[in-house]
């Protein structure tokens, strides 16, 4: 089984941060901002032993690999940030691409939204954009692929680089840019590419992207969370809400649930059953597993928060996931949310309240399944 958590690299400074959100911002930032806003709220999170570390330093990344090989994760998916050629957040991963030391399986995810103000509940406001029709971009992009690809580190299958694209819909040259990735890895020598995307609502052309992809990662608990409140909601609602959604971003710049302030709470077991019981298609679905979720660090009151969440509950989770994945999926990824998503509550690293139960808990589960 390949369990590859999603990574976060925003736990440094970049000049960008500190132009949009105050001088010496870091994902941490979000993180020691954050307030309580029940009784019994845990917020805010605190690392084990305070470890509020930054990503420049390798042994950080050291910390990070040790801790994931000793509990059964198979390789990290850093998230990756391209605006023609403007790189962000981009520091973390390129020293670990140019240290041979930090021997652990790692792979690349394009993170192709616009950045906008939406924690600060404006997300119309567009900090940075991408424009998919600058010339040359698709080729600069290819090879600064190209560097990574070629590390033997770099996760493959079957000689073919893994590239996972997180919102193909925010592409109105998608069909070109995955032709000319496809075609320039064979030129490159590679037997071909792996593309991979993930999936959260119904995308605007799903059957002609689940065509043109490889696998499809069921993101959560996003995509479980759309399902739960798509189940108890007609088709007619669902459109209303749509357009409402459309309203309220044409007019104020933000969502309902920004203007009204509302919190949203939904059962861990609620949305770890929901996953567990989806049936893939065929064999391109991807499972992932959501280790927990509160991001109320970034959004305040319009927030959504998963309760009833323990190490205790995520391992069984996992180890039915796993048997799920080897029962009717017809591969053995499992994408895991996430390695240190704090600021949404979704991380496995060590923190002040469970210590590292989360990662033991992972880690009993997956060996679990390689002793069946």
């Amino acid at each position: 089984m390949k369990a590859i958590a999603l990574y976060l690299p925003q736990f440094h400074e970049i000049e960008e941060n500190n132009k949009w959100w105050g001088e010496g911002f870091t994902e941490w930032t979000n993180v020691k901002n954050a307030k309580p806003l029940f009784s019994g709220h845990e917020q805010p999170k605190v690392p084990m032993n305070d470890n509020y570390y930054c990503l420049l330093d390798d042994r950080v990344k050291e910390w990070q690999i040790k801790l994931a090989k000793e509990n059964g994760v198979y390789g990290f998916c850093f998230y990756h940030y391209w605006f023609n050629g403007h790189l962000l957040l981009e520091k973390p991963v390129e020293q670990f691409l140019n240290n041979s030391k930090l021997d652990f399986p790692f792979c690349l995810c394009w993170a192709n939204q616009n950045w906008t103000k939406i924690w600060s509940g404006n997300g119309n406001e567009v900090l940075i954009s991408h424009d998919y029709y600058e010339k040359g971009d698709l080729e600069k992009h290819f090879q600064y692929f190209l560097r990574f690809f070629r590390d033997e580190r770099y996760i493959k299958e079957d000689g073919k680089p893994v590239l996972v694209i997180y919102s193909p819909d925010e592409m109105p040259n998608l069909n070109e840019t995955v032709d000319y990735f496809r075609k320039r890895i064979v030129e490159e020598g590679f037997p071909g590419i792996v593309l991979m995307y993930q999936y959260i609502v119904a995308e605007k052309n799903e059957l002609m992207t689940r065509q043109i992809f490889d696998y499809k990662i069921h993101f959560q608990p996003v995509h479980a969370l759309h399902e739960i409140e798509n189940s108890k909601k007609s088709g007619m609602v669902i459109n209303l809400l749509r357009l409402t959604n459309d309203f309220f971003f044409k007019i104020f710049n933000k969502s309902p649930s920004d203007i009204f302030l509302k919190l949203r709470k939904t059962s861990y077991d609620e949305v770890w059953e929901k996953i567990i019981a989806f049936d893939p298609i065929d064999k391109k679905d991807i499972a992932c597993a959501i280790v927990n979720w509160d991001n109320t660090s970034r959004r305040g009151k319009a927030g959504r928060i998963l309760i009833g969440s323990s190490p205790e509950k995520f391992g069984k989770y996992v180890k039915d996931l796993v048997s799920k994945i080897n029962r009717a999926y017809g591969n053995d990824y499992l994408f895991i949310t996430a390695w240190n998503e704090w600021s949404e509550g979704a991380y496995l690293e060590p923190d002040k309240t469970d210590g590292d139960a989360y990662l033991r808990a992972l880690g009993e589960a997956l060996l679990s399944n390689e002793q069946k």
